[in-house]
């Protein structure tokens, strides 16, 4: 974790929400452990209920919820009714933001039913999804037919609907992008209870290239096709230890899988996974990964580690081990490798239960990990919410692949959290500017990484207690998340909506493009129905008036450039 350097800044009075913290874990593995372990059990139950259902079946149920969807919004009257929203509960969302829009006045449309896969098409190679189904769903059905999504996220509770409104991200998107770059279709409800399916090149095409990002403020998302590739049984990834300054570190972890002759797209040079792990300000762990058949990976002398068992070591500290006994090679099963982050939450589990990477604790009770963190989120109150944004980072930094090593500099400066998780991806040139886009002229600069056709950024992940906390230190939680907005914005950076952000309005669209995404909303109104993207990640209370003037102020604004 953070190295506990000399104090820099005056020591913090204790309060007695740090004593709550501290043996928080008591409720974790008497409360929330055994109902997240029952509830893990429901959801698989249900989802072999699913897959037992033909796909005709499925298709049939999913057109009667969608009918009752658009039932329910034609509805709602607008001159009495608050603007529409999911009703799922706002602790039931995986992001750490919280989901105070809610507590405005709203108009609840029930998803909860949108859960299933309804095909896997191994010719076209797409699967289809509805908005609920999550990552261990669809890679437990289409791993066993050597298909994948093109992008996995690592964590099994992540839903098809948050990685496409939000953000998604695994060690493919060096090749493929963020995970709403590999989807193909989009089939959306609109304000006025249209179903609609947008692709590229039809005439919604506007809307599809809006929707990422969006937060679900353009239309109720109720499937997406989603791109496959063929995958083998496991993964061969290598472990690579580096040591140096910062700096250095950040130019292994570009030479890693980006060619200096820039030849980007030869498969030959560039590994299929990408991760690197910045484990203090001078050591590293550079791993990247192929996929490999069972022949292979059974043949003599090979090491396959099977890092699903509840009784391994926790995936990070497994990958440290690499900066003591050097580089090493093995052989991961395929479905345990895109899912090897899930039982230690990253390394945010070492801090919900400081003792749980112990062998004990991994044989006795490690099948019961990790804690849904919906369930976290609804066993704090008011006051541990408030401290952990104050005294804990979950950030992800999205910045050029060139300007890591400032990054990396910056999180040690400003923060001291540590590990840094890095994960290079790509971000395509669109026909359109969307809410992220490359930088301007950066085809011409070809920089390391990068193609004519896609500008290579990479996410550094900042999940820890900062090192002024661990060492008992007065820390600013909102003030340090404020400086590093703004470094993002001055370096082309973006910040994933799931996270709490201190962004206002104005600088907010100085972060995102607003123009395809505010067109949209009017095109499609969105506008007077949905509430803007802006005000639902706006940190803080949303008052039922505030909501309504800026609504309004849309509203009028579209009315007079119809006029």
């Amino acid at each position: 974790m953070s190295d506990l350097k000399a104090p820099l800044r005056p020591k913090r009075k204790k309060v007695w929400v740090d004593y709550f913290v501290k043996f928080r874990w008591i409720i974790v593995i008497f409360v929330v452990l055994p109902i997240s372990f029952t509830l893990y059990f429901l959801t698989y139950l249900g989802d072999v209920k699913s897959e037992m259902k033909s796909y005709k079946r499925r298709q049939k149920e999913h057109d009667e919820n969608v009918k009752k969807v658009v039932k329910r919004l034609k509805e709602r009257n607008p001159s009495k009714d608050g603007l529409v929203c999911t009703a799922r509960k706002p602790w039931i969302a995986v992001g750490m933001r919280n989901v105070d829009y809610k507590r405005a006045r709203h108009y609840e449309v029930d998803l909860s039913a949108f859960r299933n896969i309804l095909e896997i098409d191994s010719e076209r190679m797409i699967v289809r999804a509805e908005p609920l189904v999550n990552m261990g769903q669809i890679s437990r059905a289409s791993v066993p037919m050597n298909l994948s999504p093109a992008v996995v996220a690592e964590l099994d509770d992540l839903t098809v609907g948050g990685l496409i409104n939000g953000y998604g991200i695994e060690g493919s998107s060096h090749i493929y992008g963020l995970f709403s770059d590999t989807v193909v279709a989009y089939e959306i409800v609109l304000a006025d209870g249209q179903v609609v399916r947008a692709t590229k090149d039809n005439e919604y095409s506007d809307l599809f290239y809006a929707i990422p990002w969006s937060q679900g403020t353009l239309g109720l998302l109720v499937s997406a096709e989603i791109k496959l590739i063929p995958v083998k049984e496991y993964m061969r990834l290598s472990y690579k230890p580096v040591v140096g300054n910062l700096k250095e570190l950040a130019q292994a972890y570009i030479d890693s899988f980006a060619p200096r002759d820039g030849d980007q797209d030869n498969p030959s040079k560039v590994p299929d996974f990408v991760e690197t792990m910045i484990y203090n300000s001078t050591e590293g762990v550079m791993m990247t990964g192929r996929y490999a058949s069972k022949e292979e990976a059974k043949k003599k002398g090979n090491v396959i580690n099977n890092v699903g068992w509840w009784f391994k070591p926790w995936f990070y500290q497994h990958a440290q081990t690499a900066l003591k006994k050097g580089e090493f090679v093995e052989y991961i099963p395929t479905r345990e490798y895109y899912h090897r982050h899930t039982r230690c939450l990253y390394w945010e589990g070492k801090l919900i239960l400081p003792f749980a990477d112990q062998w004990w604790f991994r044989f006795l009770l490690g099948w019961m990990m990790p804690p849904k963190v919906s369930l976290l989120k609804a066993t704090q109150g008011e006051a541990i919410r408030n401290y952990y944004h104050e005294m804990h980072v979950i950030q992800d930094m999205l910045v050029p692949l060139y300007k890591v090593g400032d990054a990396l500099e910056w999180v040690d400066r400003e923060m001291e959290v540590y590990p840094i998780w890095l994960c290079p991806h790509r971000l395509f040139k669109l026909p359109v500017k969307t809410m992220v886009y490359p930088e301007a002229g950066f085809e011409h600069q070809r920089r390391q990484g990068d193609t004519s056709y896609a500008q290579m950024y990479t996410d550094v992940g900042v999940y820890y207690s900062p090192g002024p906390v661990l060492r008992g230190e007065v820390f600013d939680g909102a003030d340090a998340v404020r400086r590093m907005e703004d470094w993002l914005i001055e370096n082309h950076g973006f910040q994933p909506q799931y996270a709490v952000s201190e962004l206002n309005e104005k600088k907010f669209w100085r972060m995102f493009d607003a123009d395809l995404y505010e067109h949209s909303r009017k095109k499609y109104g969105a506008v007077g129905t949905f509430m803007s993207v802006y005000y639902k990640s706006k940190k803080g209370r949303k008052t039922e008036k505030e909501v309504q003037e800026a609504e309004q102020a849309h509203l009028e604004t579209a009315y007079a450039e119809a006029g």
